[in-house]
């Protein structure tokens, strides 16, 4: 289960590559991502070839990854977002006409690269996928997008033998998954465009779902690997101010989207945890169908917030121009930034941490897999 982060999903690629390069040969029958980890998971059950190949495929796509390949670096775009923005706002909505506020950036760009990599189909279908549940390498693959239409988290499902779950805030649907699905999980909120998929129109799978473990468990999941982009501090690391005197809106966005899309991977991972100890006490006839759950974490060695401060100078100028009018030079930690920073130099550094870590933690993955 791979969730989001933005940028920070280099790491996820790098950490796979890491344990690929110690475990060649591991397979993974199901695969959810959320956000960026619906990216990396797309690519992986997509790709007909080992463990190994696929986890440096999707290395590689993001080491040359550049932010004119996410969206539209040229100022023009931006300057016109941020002025229909703007006039929104200034005028109340009156006399703003039929076009409606979508996000601040254009993704059409990842769009284009979605679709050069993964090359779909005329029908938007994702051959590598099919046949590898055809021949029995993958049992599923889900991603999870958020329903701006109906408020609800919606879960995509392709596979084999699958039974799909209903509850008020979270449903699940069997489809043929493709490009569009992706753009719908990874769209962040507020900066990328809303996605339309069939009737609905769909943002960040982070949003709403408040157990990303939930998909692997409903697709019959026992064991689970999931890789978290968020550095785990110390408390006297997390009791040091990152900013001083009125926090300036990067780091309101940046706390945000840590409480979207990482506080809750971490409370669902301590809320399994705990779990898990009440079963052992359990009698397995006592237990109401609920089973215990092996579960790996993988954090990052390193801030990968703090990390992006050194590489921020470095981005498109006219988007380094409007994220430091929000603020991001205030703060010590520019979490919001380190979700946007598509530098390829950046990346790339995401990538090696990622895979010293991923090397680090390869046995304790492979034990999980036997």
């Amino acid at each position: 289960m791979l969730g989001g982060g933005g940028a920070r999903g280099a790491y996820q690629a790098g950490v796979l590559r890491g344990i690929a390069r110690r475990r060649p040969d591991l397979r993974f029958e199901i695969l959810t991502g959320i956000s960026a980890g619906a990216v990396n998971v797309i690519h992986l059950a997509a790709y007909e070839g080992s463990f190994s190949s696929a986890a440096d495929w999707a290395a590689s796509l993001w080491a040359g990854l550049t932010a004119d390949q996410v969206f539209d670096v040229r100022g023009r775009s931006l300057l016109r977002n941020v002025f229909r923005w703007g006039a929104r706002l200034a005028s109340g909505g009156i006399g703003t006409g039929a076009e409606p506020m979508r996000g601040m950036v254009d993704t059409d760009p990842l769009r284009r690269f979605l679709h050069r990599s993964l090359t779909p189909a005329a029908d938007g279908s994702i051959p590598g996928i099919a046949r590898n549940i055809a021949r029995g390498a993958l049992r599923a693959v889900a991603l999870t997008a958020t329903s701006y239409t109906t408020n609800q988290s919606m879960t995509w499902v392709q596979g084999r033998d699958v039974t799909l779950w209903q509850r008020p805030q979270r449903r699940s649907a069997l489809v043929t998954l493709g490009v569009e699905h992706v753009m719908a999980s990874s769209a962040l909120p507020m900066v990328f465009p809303a996605i339309r998929v069939g009737d609905e129109w769909y943002g960040d799978g982070g949003i709403r779902l408040t157990s990303p473990l939930s998909p692997p468990l409903h697709l019959g999941a026992t064991r689970i690997l999931t890789i978290s982009t968020r550095y785990a501090r110390s408390v006297a690391e997390a009791g040091t101010p990152q900013v001083a005197g009125y926090p300036p809106p990067a780091q309101v966005l940046g706390s945000l989207y840590n409480a979207i899309f990482l506080d809750v991977i971490d409370e669902d991972i301590a809320r399994m945890q705990m779990i898990n100890r009440l079963l052992a006490n359990v009698p397995e006839d006592r237990r109401d169908g609920m089973r215990e759950v092996e579960i790996v974490v993988i954090r990052p060695s390193r801030d990968l917030g703090l990390l992006a401060r050194e590489f921020e100078p470095r981005l498109p100028r006219f988007v380094k121009y409007l994220s430091r009018g929000l603020g991001t030079q205030e703060t010590s930690s520019p979490d919001f930034v380190s979700l946007i920073l598509f530098q390829r130099d950046y990346l790339q550094r995401l990538i090696a941490i990622g895979e010293a870590d991923g090397e680090a933690h390869a046995d304790e993955v492979a034990r999980l897999t036997e």
